[in-house]
């Protein structure tokens, strides 16, 4: 399953086989930016497993222990980045980041880590992780691409973000991978922007990878058999279902977001039929001319979200057997097979009944283009 090049925030991520190296980029200081308050609570979790002083470490960065027992609040960007600051203070541990991914729950990064734990395969888990990972935390973006024999899975975080909060996500994505695959799973390699630790020992432990600090991304790099691989937990039934509900819940947190508001739209109404551009917007209590305006600011048109939500859901409903090619035209709104059929080929250049028979159609590339436990 490909959930498609285009994120649901407009930011053009590449996976096509062309990719090469990408640089390591800042995506700029964060000053609006907040975190799943679920992440600070792993690092609680750590904190207290290192016999730290919890609450005081709280305290002194500005969060109040109520913050902790509710699922989907937020915390500010400065007040995370100050907890992992006294958090490594306390406990002087330069691997502290990557103990912390082993504190993280199945159901930490809400209904995101359902849809991990549901894909058919890591590369769908990675795409989905790219489309929704402002769940966790919008000051970072990742971007998965695939580069000759390789993929790679890049991390770019906005300023300030501390080089321990880098260690924890690659650590917890790569639990993720184990969790699926096998405990002696690894990576080709990983690449680190951070200074190479004065104890390396704890990282070469838990990563178990060949590793190279103070490059110019942080990045995992990954075979492709292992990443196009189908995966024994695959549901794609529940994979669809909980991406409905994290991208209601992102249109929530960013309600200045009109793609992603758009896209939650389409894809609770496709099954009635395709939606005009003057419905879309009416729902959204606007006129239609200023849905095509902040469209158009956001770098899209509105035939193009829906085209590539269209995209997106076909693949997912056609990963489930259940769902027959007439389930799928009717789901998505289409008129007929027959219209379903051409636009698909225009997204795989293969025929829905081709593209199935490869299984979750990994190798398919389209013509355009956590939880983790251990």
């Amino acid at each position: 399953m490909r959930l498609g090049i285009q994120n649901y925030r407009g930011v053009r991520m590449r996976t096509d086989s062309a990719a090469t190296r990408v640089p390591g980029v800042d995506i700029g200081p964060a000053p609006r930016s907040t975190t799943l308050a679920t992440w600070p609570k792993a690092i609680c979790r750590a904190l207290d497993a290192a016999g730290c002083d919890v609450a005081a470490l709280l305290a002194k960065a500005g969060l109040g222990q109520e913050i902790l027992n509710e699922p989907t609040a937020r915390c500010r960007f400065e007040q995370g980045v100050a907890l992992w600051h006294c958090a490594v203070a306390a406990t002087g541990d330069p691997a502290f980041g990557l103990k912390v991914a082993s504190h993280i729950k199945h159901t930490s990064f809400y209904a995101l880590s359902y849809g991990l734990s549901a894909s058919s395969t890591l590369k769908e888990a990675f795409e989905r992780l790219q489309l929704y990972c402002h769940v966790v935390s919008d000051a970072v973006e990742y971007q998965f691409v695939r580069s000759g024999s390789e993929y790679h899975f890049v991390i770019h975080a906005a300023d300030g973000v501390p080089h321990e909060s880098i260690d924890a996500a690659l650590a917890s994505c790569l639990r993720m991978c184990r969790s699926f695959v096998g405990h002696g799973y690894s990576p080709l390699r990983i690449e680190l922007r951070r200074p190479r630790p004065a104890r390396i020992e704890e990282f070469e432990k838990i990563l178990r990878a060949p590793l190279y600090f103070e490059c110019t991304r942080n990045c995992m790099v990954f075979d492709c058999e292992s990443i196009e691989r189908v995966l024994d937990g695959a549901n794609p039934e529940l994979a669809r279902q909980n991406d409905a509900i994290a991208l209601q819940y992102l249109a929530r947190i960013e309600r200045g977001n009109i793609q992603a508001r758009v896209r939650e739209v389409l894809m609770r109404r496709l099954e009635c039929g395709e939606p005009s551009q003057e419905e879309i917007a009416a729902f959204l209590s606007m006129s239609s001319r200023t849905l095509q305006r902040r469209l158009g600011e956001s770098g899209c048109t509105y035939m193009e979200l829906l085209d590539k939500t269209r995209h997106s859901m076909a693949l997912t409903y056609l990963s489930a057997p259940q769902n027959s090619l007439s389930d799928v035209t009717c789901l998505l709104g289409f008129a007929g097979c027959s219209s379903f059929t051409r636009a698909f080929r225009r997204w795989t250049g293969l025929s829905p009944s081709a593209w199935r028979a490869q299984g979750t159609g990994a190798s398919a590339q389209p013509a355009s283009s956590g939880y983790l436990v251990a």
